[in-house]
């Protein structure tokens, strides 16, 4: 029997007062990667491991906290509140290859990208995402 996934996005502040900021930053950080897989599957044919190797340097925290940080001024007022709150909350773990300071950045970078995804705001999801990819690839 097939199940229906019956997505239903939300408003933006009901997103925000219904998730913590890691729980939004958990499903951002799929999302990322998700999406940054796409760009190099439709773009290129390659073996796996060669796919693994690029979108893991670009899904990496220390390259989402570059973006981020140079992206910040670009972000709304909604979408730094988020960004602020995911950064300044104490995760139970730690990236293997990040100081504690860049992965909070990378936190609230994909608790953003979670935001947008959950309140159906797409087009800026992706907008967000196409900015952190310009000068990556190539």
């Amino acid at each position: 029997m097939e199940e229906s996934l019956d997505i239903r996005y939300m408003s933006p502040h009901e997103v925000s007062s219904k998730y913590s900021p890691l729980a939004l930053a958990y499903i951002g950080d799929s999302i990322y990667d998700l999406k940054v897989k796409s760009v190099f599957v439709f773009k290129s044919n390659m073996q796996p491991e060669k796919y693994h190797k690029k979108v893991s340097q670009i899904v990496s925290a220390n390259s989402q906290a570059a973006f981020v940080e140079s992206f910040m001024d670009s972000l709304t007022e909604e979408e730094l509140s988020v960004y602020k709150r995911a950064r300044n909350s104490s995760p139970h773990t730690k990236a293997k290859n990040a100081s504690l300071d860049t992965y909070l950045k990378a936190t609230g970078f994909e608790a953003v990208l979670g935001y947008l995804y959950m309140s159906g705001q797409h087009e800026r999801l992706d907008e967000i995402i196409g900015c952190s990819l310009k000068g990556l690839q190539g």
